[in-house]
């Protein structure tokens, strides 16, 4: 029985790191390797170009995700408010995480490829609108949920809701990279909730 090789999972960790501390278009196919420990023979025997690497790198990541924070949104453990104060609480928690290993708020793995390549790449940024609507939908059922618990009223536009908390938390993302900081970010996101119920829970 030959020996199971990890090549392939090297090659989408290593993409994954350096593309969210750098950009995509920063990193090129030979650095991967170097960073993976591949022949560059092994990158092409895995992946026909960075394009084809990238999309299923972020099929990947977005399990991660969901397990790391689109669990959070559906824990029936909280109250559906609570949930959603949590879920921007572990994304600050991550940034935190990250700036103290690299020295960088590096923002979101998604957001930052959007914003580079939503004009480049009609296929990435196919299934980033994907990944996006999929965490819109999941917003929106706790707010869904929040109405039924008498959480929120009833005339809650809950689409456009989870549309502007989406907006919110990508933009608060984006301030804090662009100024390398976390403190409007642990602030600022307390104050999420009042988007569409004019209070904060804890």
């Amino acid at each position: 029985m030959g020996r199971h090789s990890d090549a392939k999972q090297r090659i989408l960790d290593s993409a994954r790191v350096l593309f969210h501390a750098r950009s995509y278009s920063a990193v090129g196919i030979q650095e991967i390797c170097d960073h993976a420990a591949v022949k560059k023979g092994s990158f092409y025997h895995f992946f026909p170009s960075k394009q084809a690497l990238t999309l299923e790198l972020l099929d990947q990541s977005w399990l991660g995700f969901e397990q790391a924070f689109i669990s959070s949104l559906l824990n029936p453990e909280r109250p559906a408010l609570q949930r959603i104060v949590h879920f921007f609480k572990l994304g600050c928690e991550m940034q935190q995480r990250l700036l103290d290993k690299t020295g960088c708020v590096l923002g979101c793995p998604f957001g930052n490829l959007a914003m580079e390549l939503s004009t480049q790449d009609d296929l990435l940024r196919a299934k980033l609108q994907v990944f996006f609507q999929r965490m819109e939908t999941v917003l929106e059922k706790a707010l869904l949920e929040a109405i039924r618990t008498g959480e929120l009223a009833e005339n809650t536009d809950t689409k456009l809701s989870a549309k502007a908390m989406l907006a919110y938390l990508e933009g608060l993302l984006l301030m804090a990279k662009t100024g390398n900081n976390l403190q409007d970010f642990t602030v600022l996101s307390e104050m999420a909730l009042k988007l569409i119920t004019n209070r904060c829970k804890d």
